[in-house]
């Protein structure tokens, strides 16, 4: 399968901006294509929840091809249909079994997807198998439905929270008990070369015959901090204070917060994250259609314009990635994604798997921690009742962390109680999200 081989023209307005400190005119990247090349180790990548394309351009650096993108998202979908017009666009519900049928692509070598992340996010009620939301466990439902050879997924690093400790079990148990070796990791875009924090909870899933193959990338580049990445863009407009700005930024950003559409226009995250961006010099109150002028004060804190988050995310001039939309429309699309190098570090090294690059390795299954305890105890008690002094005292845990530890399981499993001289007794009868997820693979 072929796939656009191109590169980025920045083009920078030869004309003055206007007096207004940058909230007028816009800027973006300009693109253009420089043809098409073929690699015969490519290989086949179905993607879900695809957005904007940072997961999407990073597994086609790493040598992945699309068979298709699905993405809810219209304005995200157009995006990808300016980058990438050979690709199969699938605009809809992912759970629309008229819109996305799993089986016509069985075989496939990766199923990849970044699902929402409000089911699981710190700044929201973290409902988990509840939130409507929760495509995690469709999608690893689905992955061994359509029998693909591996499996990524990104979400928050509230994932990685203990009130998420047996789903996150639940899930290992389900891909184990079908052919796949599967591990969770929590990993630091910063550490992959990407001007920002942004910790991403990771989770890959082989088939066996590849897992030993498989290894979690050790990092990349140093990060750029953010007054060399942007200076070139402050300064386009000669912004006289941009060399001043450019001493003062000298550490990587915070997280990128992209939002959603049921809040109002873009700024730059919460409280605490507007304080780190004015630490950088920079007014996270809102987005710049365009960069500073040179009639703007030197003490003047410019805001960023959406071509500088996209630095910030980690896509580069050369990666000719154009966004369509809004201003506020683009700047979700930028914030929402996986930033493109992680994406590629990780692919990367599930294509050398899938290749069988280099000597195996003995997996080793990582089981359960002190958070998953109470649920290991009662899956593996699933035909009885057990109360909390009992599971207490099996895994040295105080009843109270115990029965903290089941308020947890309620959430994201059915359980029932079953009282016995007045004291409760419970038992874990199935997962939330794969029975939501069921109906919809067959």
């Amino acid at each position: 399968m072929a796939f656009g081989a191109t590169r980025i023209f920045t083009e920078y307005p030869t004309t003055e901006a206007p007096d207004n400190c940058g909230l007028i005119v816009s800027s973006l990247f300009v693109s253009d294509t420089l043809g098409t090349r073929f690699a015969k180790d490519r290989l086949s990548v179905v993607e879900i929840c695809a957005g904007a394309g940072g997961q999407s351009l990073g597994l086609e650096k790493a040598g992945f091809s699309h068979l298709c993108a699905v993405e809810v998202d219209g304005d995200a979908c157009n995006t990808l249909r300016a980058n990438r017009p050979h690709w199969q666009i699938i605009e809809g519900d992912v759970l629309d079994h008229k819109i996305f049928d799993p089986r016509t692509y069985s075989g496939v070598d990766l199923f990849a997807g970044g699902v929402p992340c409000p089911p699981f996010s710190v700044a929201g009620k973290q409902l988990g198998a509840e939130d409507e939301r929760d495509l995690f466990a469709f999608a690893v439902h689905a992955s061994v439905k359509m029998d693909a050879k591996a499996l990524l997924l990104e979400n928050v690093k509230g994932l990685a929270a203990p009130r998420f400790a047996g789903y996150r079990e639940h899930i290992l148990d389900y891909l184990r008990n079908s052919g796949y070796w599967a591990e969770w990791r929590l990993l630091t875009a910063s550490d992959f070369g990407v001007s920002q924090l942004r910790p991403r909870f990771i989770l890959v899933a082989l088939k066996k015959e590849y897992a030993p193959h498989f290894s979690w990338p050790s990092g990349g580049p140093k990060p750029v901090n953010v007054g060399d990445l942007l200076f070139e863009l402050m300064h386009v407009h000669r912004w006289q204070g941009a060399s001043n700005w450019k001493k003062s930024a000298t550490g990587i950003a915070p997280t990128i917060v992209g939002g959603s559409k049921k809040h109002g226009g873009a700024d730059l995250g919460p409280t605490r994250t507007k304080q780190a961006w004015l630490r950088l010099g920079v007014d996270a109150m809102g987005l710049a259609d365009s960069a500073p002028g040179r009639h703007c004060s030197k003490n003047h804190t410019p805001r960023l314009t959406n071509e500088m988050v996209s630095l910030i995310q980690g896509w580069t001039p050369e990666d000719a990635w154009t966004f369509t939309g809004r201003k506020t429309v683009i700047y979700r699309q930028i914030g929402n994604a996986f930033p493109p190098p992680v994406a590629e570090a990780i692919g990367g090294k599930i294509h050398e798997a899938l290749n069988k690059v280099g000597k195996p390795v003995e997996t080793i299954e990582t089981f359960a921690n002190s958070h998953a305890r109470v649920y290991r105890v009662l899956n593996a008690s699933a035909d009885r009742f057990l109360s909390v002094g009992f599971i207490a005292d099996e895994i040295g845990q105080t009843e109270e962390e115990v029965a903290k530890a089941i308020s947890h399981l309620e959430t994201d499993f059915n359980v029932q109680i079953r009282y016995v001289r007045g004291t409760a007794h419970y038992k874990i009868l199935s997962f939330k999200g794969f029975t939501a997820a069921s109906s919809q693979v067959a």
